[in-house]
């Protein structure tokens, strides 16, 4: 089986592809970017793909979205030690086989690679965060626009609203609206919130 590991933290990225390569028939590579992750499926076909979401270049489900699309007839999963469950719920529909938390034992992760290969989902039963939002505001699953998600950018950077109209070219009045829907969308009590739950779900 041909396993990419794309995962900045190099000691476990080496050590897990270690570990695989002692079992027979793992034929694994390691990369520690996503441009290095697109680059590795562009010349090479893999039958697994172990994704990091913070390592450098990735930004979200776009990024997940770009990896699942390279990988082919390649399975996708993510590979990181804390996760939100919207967000993995979000990256299943985009066509991503699962979630392998970094705490797995390695005696486990052989028989995960191969239930993963046989194109069957993989969530392994750990506790996994679900960000929920007060019971008077629905919770809608509309997506986050791009203007949008700029909007987050500078708000989670510190900018003012005042700061936000100017940079945009709108007035304070639209910027507090577009916050508003931004809250709504991702269920968040307010802005500072809104950020908390985008930095988690990888938007920012």
């Amino acid at each position: 089986m041909k396993v990419l590991i794309a995962d900045d933290h190099a000691l476990l990225a080496q050590a897990v592809a270690h570990a695989l390569r002692e079992e027979a028939g793992f034929d694994v590579a390691v990369t520690t970017s996503r441009q290095g992750a697109v680059d590795e499926l562009e010349q090479s076909t893999y039958d697994v793909v172990l994704l990091d979401l913070r390592m450098p270049g990735m930004h979200g489900l776009s990024s997940v979205a770009e990896v699942v699309k390279r990988a082919g007839d390649g399975q996708v999963v993510l590979f990181t030690g804390q996760l939100d469950r919207q967000f993995l719920d979000d990256s299943i529909k985009l066509g991503l086989s699962g979630y392998i938390p970094k705490t797995m034992p390695l005696k486990s992760l052989e028989s995960a690679l191969q239930l993963i290969r046989s194109g069957q989902t993989f969530i392994p039963h750990v506790e996994i965060p679900v960000e929920v939002g007060p019971p008077t505001v629905p919770v809608k699953r509309e997506p986050v626009s791009d203007r949008e998600t700029h909007v987050l950018r500078l708000a989670a950077d510190g900018d003012t609203n005042k700061e936000i109209a100017r940079a945009l070219a709108i007035t304070e009045t639209q910027v507090k609206m577009i916050m508003r829907n931004i809250c709504t969308k991702l269920g968040a009590r307010n802005r500072a919130h809104a950020c908390i739950i985008a930095r988690e779900r990888m938007m920012i």
